[in-house]
């Protein structure tokens, strides 16, 4: 008996190579596909054009004590223009009706929540780089506000 469980246990580990070996072979005919971490239904909120008229304000960043807040309002209160064409991904389109990421800054919601506030210095810095809002958007989706650099924000900004 040990003679047909080795030769069983044999054939069923060459059949789960076979299987490993070839499907990414089969994968890998496919064309490449446009790579979207979530469903565009996902997306939240945003204005995909600039805007025609007035924004709202920014609320003073003075009305706070934490200096990474205050630096995220000043910040937002200067790039007010992109942060209107950029979704918020805390979701706040569907719990506080916002329409774009400008709406986290033009009320106090963007002071206690950590999405907003990364999103807005993301949006700062890759506005400094050159980019579009459609771009930074784009980058917004993939997730790369996650990657900010938020220590760059505890010492006062001097913002352009």
């Amino acid at each position: 008996m040990h003679g047909i469980a080795r030769v069983a246990s044999a054939a069923v580990l060459f059949a789960s190579a076979l299987a490993f070996t070839f499907v990414p072979l089969a994968a890998t005919s496919q064309p490449p596909q446009e790579a979207n971490p979530e469903p565009s239904e996902a997306i939240p909120a945003y204005h995909a054009q600039a805007p025609q008229g007035e924004l709202p304000e920014t609320v003073n960043p003075e009305r706070f004590s934490n200096l990474v807040v205050q630096n995220a309002y000043a910040v937002a209160a200067k790039i007010k223009k992109t942060l209107y064409q950029e979704p918020c991904y805390c979701h706040c389109d569907r719990s506080k009706g916002h329409k774009s990421l400008l709406d986290c800054f033009s009320s106090e919601h963007g002071s206690g929540c950590g999405t907003c506030i990364y999103e807005d210095f993301y949006s700062y810095e890759q506005m400094h780089k050159g980019k579009t809002a459609a771009q930074i958007r784009q980058g917004i989706i993939k997730g790369e506000w996650k990657s900010v650099d938020a220590t760059k924000y505890t010492q006062p900004l001097t913002v352009k």
